[in-house]
């Protein structure tokens, strides 16, 4: 139900949507994302110059001349927006819960992706796929995926970033951008991703908050995993928990990085109480290849 709140969200985003393009992406989005996809057209005989990556290997041995693939710049892109709501999303120390900064990120690039008139799609998901809208083009259909990612109540709270990849690779038929929206907090889903970016452009775009960075000297907490219930006494005054701490998750963001750039997806981190227009635009300038 579209509720005043609703709407007046919808507008907010609208509004900022307008001044990213503007100022954030100017034309950016159309050379990051528009030239990275081939569509076949027609297969040809190898002429001198051509790029001899491009033969067709099957064609040359069935008519024992060389022939190459010709392809075309796509013209209409599909991208498909997966976020991960699951329970773990439920925490913020600044502004916001990391679910909110994933659902407006959303909500902004699937208005960006409709601007440069591109089909749009939404998977969310937590450890089962809790909504799947196929890709379409046109303003209505991308307010309606803008409403269901900001309003979307989840109804569990669990995270299998591996099943809602293994979800997309069936279900992606053409090429597509895949926006993998996620505090990536769980394990098993690096080679299932790897294999999905072996035929779809993906970039992941890591949620997170400056607790979990750092933790406040504040004496003993209770901390609770909002996943699995479990909770556990800890004393916060203690310097070695502090820093063992910042220490285990700077690895894990390290190996997080390591992992993504290994398999050749894209990535950047998104910080709740930061502004994340910098972030997106040093993102795609580096897809671009200006650095």
């Amino acid at each position: 139900m579209l509720t005043e709140e609703l709407m007046a969200e919808v507008r907010r985003l609208q509004i900022a949507t307008r001044s990213i393009i503007s100022e954030v992406f100017a034309g950016e989005y159309e050379s990051a994302f528009k030239g990275r996809g081939l569509e076949f057209a027609e297969v040809r005989e190898y002429q001198p110059g051509d790029d001899i990556r491009m033969i067709d290997w099957n064609v040359t041995a069935r008519t024992g001349s060389p022939h190459i693939k010709e392809c075309v710049e796509e013209r209409e892109l599909t991208v498909m927006l997966a976020v991960d709501l699951s329970s773990s999303g439920r925490f913020g120390s600044v502004d916001r819960f990391k679910n909110d900064l994933a659902a407006e990120l959303c909500a902004v690039l699937g208005m960006v992706a409709a601007k440069g008139n591109d089909k749009v799609g939404l998977l969310i998901f937590t450890d089962h796929v809790e909504l799947f809208i196929p890709a379409k083009k046109g303003s209505r259909h991308v307010l309606r995926v803008v409403r269901e990612v900001l309003s979307f109540q989840p109804t569990r709270t669990g995270t299998n970033i591996a099943l809602a990849i293994d979800h997309l690779a069936r279900i992606l038929k053409r090429r597509a951008v895949v926006f993998l929206v996620s505090d990536f907090l769980d394990d098993g889903f690096i080679e299932p991703l790897k294999l999905l970016a072996r035929r779809h452009d993906v970039v992941a775009l890591s949620i997170r908050d400056p607790r979990e960075r750092t933790v406040p000297r504040c004496g003993l907490v209770e901390l609770e995993d909002a996943e699995t219930g479990k909770t556990m006494l800890t004393d916060t005054s203690s310097r070695s928990f502090r820093k063992r701490f910042a220490e285990r998750m700077a690895r894990d963001e390290e190996a997080l990085r390591f992992e993504l750039r290994r398999i050749g997806v894209d990535h950047a981190n998104i910080t709740t109480g930061e502004p994340y227009g910098r972030t997106l635009i040093d993102l795609f300038r580096r897809r671009e290849g200006w650095r």
